[in-house]
């Protein structure tokens, strides 16, 4: 099946691209920080977390090795088929619907609540909250304050590889076209996409939209977020 890449989205380099120019070697190189204890701490032992946009399983594994419970959503077929232990589900995250089936958590990460498309944007703060059990959480992760002034940046990771943050560019209605690279001693990757800077009150007022509120910032930089029902 061939999935067309979404509008303003792109991506070069080795391998399986996916609609949102993320690739799939790439993502399966990628080390994971500290997120993994971020959400650990924020949520019950042994919560049933459904994560939105889950990619190859970066944080997933993570997840099940400290004894969650996973079921992971992406819309790339190579994604999911290099996760392991969880249960899998290949859907767009805005157009998500699970029958009714409730989480203890749902967790929206890499700063997808950033997306440029507002509708899309809303859809995926829907499924959010429609996927939440009334006593439950949303864990969300947002761009740092900089994000998109800071320009260009770049960041050596310790595992040896060069993230580079080039450019934000405006393209009209608030949403700039970001171009990304990251530069391995065997391959380089770039990805393009679409995003929307919201200030603290413009991401607290889309989250209203959709019925949920800001229970606390799990870090100083707010860039995690626990929302709860409103």
């Amino acid at each position: 099946m061939t999935i067309e890449m979404r509008e303003g989205y792109e991506g070069t380099g080795p391998g399986a691209i996916t609609p949102d120019g993320c690739a799939v070697e790439l993502y399966s190189r990628l080390s994971v920080g500290d997120e993994p204890d971020i959400i650990a701490g924020a949520v019950p032992a042994g919560a049933h977390i459904l994560e939105l946009g889950s990619g190859v399983g970066r944080m997933t594994h993570p997840l099940l090795e400290r004894g969650f419970t996973v079921t992971a959503v992406d819309e790339s077929a190579e994604m999911l088929e290099r996760v392991r232990g969880a249960r899998t589900i290949c859907s767009p995250i805005e157009t998500l619907d699970l029958a009714g089936e409730k989480f203890d958590v749902v967790m929206l990460a890499s700063f997808l609540v950033h997306n440029g498309d507002d509708e899309v944007r809303r859809g995926m703060i829907d499924a959010c909250r429609s996927h939440v059990a009334d006593d439950g959480c949303v864990l969300i992760q947002r761009e740092g304050e900089d994000y998109h002034t800071n320009l260009p940046r770049e960041r050596q990771d310790p595992s040896g590889f060069t993230i580079r943050m080039l450019s934000a560019e405006p393209v009209g209605n608030g949403v700039n076209s970001v171009r990304a690279e990251y530069v391995f001693p065997d391959a380089v990757w770039t990805q393009t996409f679409l995003a929307r800077p919201l200030t603290k009150e413009a991401f607290e007022e889309a989250l209203g939209e959709s019925g949920l509120k800001v229970d606390r910032y799990l870090t100083e930089d707010r860039v995690w977020v626990r929302a709860v029902p409103a």
